[in-house]
């Protein structure tokens, strides 16, 4: 007789919960029919949360991706009108990424939508729960990703 593999157990059960997370994420994204991809929607999510606007390098380091990654994304954003490049104002051979209105408003509703399938997601559980749980997945994300500057 086998013993029990409590890993195991946890391993389905996190491929069961990020299954469900990305179905009901995915769900709520479409409601919004923004026409951004979930890579495009994080290279939103990352070039907010610069000071002032990014390199390309810098947004590739960011997101772990190679540089080319990050020219395919800004070209489809900007295609759409969500972000412009502009020229470094400190050297001219410099091109930085900066978000248009059009790129604030999208991630203004990409926010929403995550937050309605963050509530749909978390609604079986008590507020105490949702604590323990926010310290958990702290503990997770933060031994799993070394922390970088821009990080989001």
């Amino acid at each position: 007789m086998t013993s029990p593999d409590p890993d195991g157990l946890l391993a389905e059960q996190l491929l069961r919960l990020t299954r469900r997370v990305h179905r009901i994420q995915k769900r709520h994204l479409q409601q919004h029919d923004l026409g951004i991809t979930p890579a495009q929607s994080r290279l939103l999510r990352t070039l907010a949360h610069y000071g002032e606007p990014p390199r390309m390098a810098d947004l590739a380091e960011s997101l772990e991706v190679v540089p080319r990654a990050v020219t395919t994304l800004v070209d489809a954003l900007e295609t759409s009108g969500r972000v412009r490049r502009v020229p470094d104002p400190t050297n001219r051979r410099v091109i930085r990424i900066e978000l248009t209105d059009d790129g604030r408003r999208a991630l203004d509703e990409l926010r929403g939508a995550r937050r309605a399938a963050a509530r749909e997601i978390l609604a079986p559980l008590t507020e105490e729960q949702r604590t323990a749980l926010g310290g958990l997945l702290d503990t997770l994300v933060g031994a799993a990703v070394p922390e970088q500057g821009h990080r989001c």
